[in-house]
């Protein structure tokens, strides 16, 4: 089995073991892809937009709703337009839509307060006293 995220065989997105969005809530549009490539790339369908409106999803339960929409804002859309197929491009913009929700849910964890130890404390002091009488080397003898 593929460790998540990763896109199901339904194009359902899973993203963690416990989170997985619905092919129902991702939105696909195609659109005729920009850049050089004359009548074909100006005629052939084959940029794909993969779009999730997080407010309306079903699939999410409230609390990674919640984390996504302030971490993503509401709605998050991924464009693939690096192949020549729509088939291609559509699998790239699912993985790319993927690769951003899972970041999304992805939580720091919380950092612990520490202090620094005597010994690099008195490392610190002793190279400030250093860098002084370096310094102080440095200045003339006063007449």
């Amino acid at each position: 089995m593929p460790t998540a995220p990763y896109v199901d065989d339904d194009g359902g997105l899973v993203l963690t073991s416990r989170c997985r969005i619905a092919a129902t809530d991702i939105a696909l549009q195609v659109t005729t892809s920009g850049g050089p490539g004359g009548q074909h790339a100006n005629r052939s369908l084959t940029a794909v937009v993969a779009t999730i409106d997080l407010r309306v999803a079903v699939s999410l339960r409230d609390r990674d709703r919640d984390l996504l929409i302030e971490k993503l804002g509401p709605v998050v859309r991924s464009t693939a337009t690096r192949f020549r197929s729509q088939g291609q491009n559509r699998q790239a913009a699912l993985e790319q839509l993927c690769a951003k929700l899972a970041g999304g849910l992805h939580r720091d964890p919380p950092r612990r307060a520490t202090k620094p130890s005597r010994a690099s404390q008195t490392r610190r002091v002793d190279s400030k006293k250093a860098r002084g009488r370096t310094k102080a080397l440095r200045r003339g003898t006063e007449d």
